[in-house]
């Protein structure tokens, strides 16, 4: 059975084609999956479980006839959907996985993560990364009205791309260090993640035995996915049209 694991689709309903590209990708290429893998910032931007946009609604219900048809499908947090919860997970029928999940893929132990918390060196992130993962902070912010969380949310948003863009690229990148933690703090020898749209098939020494970091890519131009089987895991892309 083949296994698909995705990240960083930034879904938004400004973002049309990738939407489309999604569905379509549900439709053809992993269909008949045996599971589906969503790494993280599967939304642009997520304010809440009780989100009663028609957008919201329109992709839960997409995952969920998915979901329906047999597939075992997963949902991690990113950074930029760390409010998806429970009620959300029911709805597509999906299962919320903890960051960082260690599961079996293609005949291998592999390490699951988002990515984000392998960026060290971006203290600015990892101070706004703890305020945003503590259930205190989470619950008062879900405590504010549907519309105030959505302009918080806009606020968040633009400080976070203006911040990025006088960062060194290394920064945002992952700290080597730490992926050679993760990997011995589980016991694997294969890291997937996304978070740093840096799609690649990286091979590292560690401890005097082979290890591999995959990165998925984000949807634009292109749309990228991991196929996992009995024997192989492939990182494959391709185009998404407007």
């Amino acid at each position: 059975m083949t296994t698909y694991l995705i990240s960083d689709l930034h879904l938004d309903e400004s973002r049309p084609a990738i939407t489309a590209a999604f569905y379509a990708f549900l439709r053809t290429q992993a269909a008949g999956a045996e599971a589906l893998y969503i790494l993280g910032d599967f939304f642009e931007v997520w304010v809440g479980d009780d989100d009663d946009s028609p957008f919201a609604e329109e992709v839960a219900q997409a995952l969920k006839c998915y979901s329906a048809t047999g597939v075992e499908l997963y949902l991690m947090h990113g950074n930029r959907d760390f409010l998806l919860g429970e009620e959300f997970a029911r709805r597509a029928g999906a299962v919320l996985l903890p960051d960082p999940s260690p599961v079996r893929l293609g005949g291998r132990e592999v390490l699951l993560m988002h990515g984000d918390s392998l960026c060290t060196r971006d203290g600015e992130y990892m101070a706004f990364r703890q305020q945003a993962r503590n259930p205190q902070w989470q619950a008062a912010l879900l405590a504010k009205p549907l519309d105030e969380r959505r302009q918080i949310a806009a606020q968040i948003r633009a400080a976070s791309k203006s911040m990025n863009s006088l960062k060194a690229e290394d920064i945002m990148d992952v700290t080597p260090e730490e992926v050679e933690k993760a990997l011995r703090t589980h016991g694997v020898r294969t890291l997937i993640h996304g978070h740093t749209h840096r799609p690649a098939h990286h091979t590292l020494d560690l401890d005097g035995e082979n290890a591999e970091r995959i990165v998925l890519g984000d949807w634009g131009n292109e749309g990228w996915c991991i196929r996992a089987d009995d024997t192989d895991l492939k990182l494959i892309h391709w185009p998404i049209t407007s």
